[in-house]
């Protein structure tokens, strides 16, 4: 089986008519301003061979690299801005100690989005995500704003990120039926250690049109074989974005055992088709038919070039199931539940169950 692409293969975004690369270039890397991203000269250089492979989707936030990321992708895409999908996100405060700075509701998602143009040096945003959900905003209240600043032509699509999966498909019903901007995109984390979302999330994105654009496909770096069990002596790492990567990958819960002997099998796999365990680790999100464009975020060139390699990658059942293997999840209730033999007689009795068209 085969992921072999282009990043000119474009894909249609969830239910939108929107067509964007298959790997999407994240901009969280640019500004050294947390102390571990690519200085500006770099990131122009990874910008540059992105979009002259034919990429076109472009994925930043308010606050990464506190706000660095959105003034360099603007001055990066002028001159070409009308030929790419820039997704920005709001949620995260732009001032720590004023309430109303972050958040879900219309006051921080109006000012974030005001603040993100002019950033940006646009008059308009392609995606607008809400970037985690706060628990305490109504929906109605989101959605609304959302729409508003649609049809007020500041935003073209909205998406949603790292929020529950009943949430987002309430919220999803709510849009429809209110005949309100329906959601497109759900970025969430995915990879192969990070693979829950395989339970709820993902199928949800399915059913109801949102394309998924995983983030950390690379599993915050543990998956390229970058760390060791030595690293493991870092314990818990820091709660900010800031400092190392690798004190990133330990306070996100990513550089762990478990994660380091699934990593241990992308490099066996890599090594047999003759791949990095980078292109590995990415070709195996591809895979997934909910996924449309995982993101691919690139401290130098080089590792850009790397990553755009997992696009040639090609998987024999034998490479992809072992990789299933290793990093396997538990389904949980209701999902192992509705898959037992008792289950399946009493609902379908001696028949089949059938096939979906």
């Amino acid at each position: 089986m085969s992921t072999a692409t282009t990043l000119d293969s474009y894909r249609l975004l969830g239910r939108s008519g929107l067509r964007v690369s298959p790997l999407s270039l994240g901009a969280m890397t640019f500004g050294n301003d947390w102390g571990w991203g690519a200085e500006e000269a770099e990131a122009r250089r990874i910008f540059d061979a992105y979009v002259e492979r034919g990429g076109n989707f472009i994925d930043t936030a308010n606050q990464y690299t506190g706000g660095s990321s959105e003034r360099l992708v603007g001055q990066f895409a002028q001159g070409r801005r009308d030929q790419l999908v820039i997704a920005t996100k709001y949620t995260m405060t732009s001032r720590p100690k004023d309430p109303n700075a972050g958040g879900n509701h219309r006051k921080s998602m109006v000012r974030s989005v005001e603040d993100s143009l002019r950033r940006l040096g646009s008059d308009y945003i392609d995606l607008l995500y809400l970037h985690v959900w706060d628990a305490t905003t109504p929906a109605e209240e989101i959605l609304r704003a959302m729409d508003d600043l649609v049809r007020a032509g500041k935003l073209i699509y909205v998406g949603i990120s790292d929020t529950p999966a009943w949430q987002v498909a309430r919220m999803q019903a709510i849009a429809d039926l209110r005949g309100w901007s329906p959601l497109i995109a759900l970025q969430i984390q995915y990879s192969l250690i990070e693979r829950t979302v395989e339970r709820d999330l993902m199928p949800m994105a399915a059913e109801l049109g949102l394309g998924v654009v995983p983030w950390s496909p690379l599993g915050m770096g543990v998956l390229t074989g970058k760390y060791s069990r030595a690293d493991l002596d870092i314990g818990s790492g820091v709660p900010e974005a800031v400092g190392t990567r690798k004190n990133v990958a330990a306070g996100n819960g990513a550089l762990s055992e478990r994660s380091l002997a699934i990593a241990d099998v992308v490099k066996e796999v890599a090594a047999d088709i003759g791949k990095t365990p980078a292109q590995v680790a990415l070709a195996w999100t591809l895979l997934h038919p909910a996924v449309t464009s995982p993101i691919i975020g690139a401290r130098t060139l080089a590792q850009l070039e790397d990553n755009l390699g997992a696009l040639e990658v090609s998987f024999s059942d034998e490479q992809r199931a072992r990789l299933d293997r290793a990093s396997a999840i538990e389904p949980g209730f209701p999902h192992d539940f509705m898959a037992m033999p008792l289950v399946h007689s009493v609902v379908f009795g001696e028949t089949r169950p059938p096939l979906r068209g």
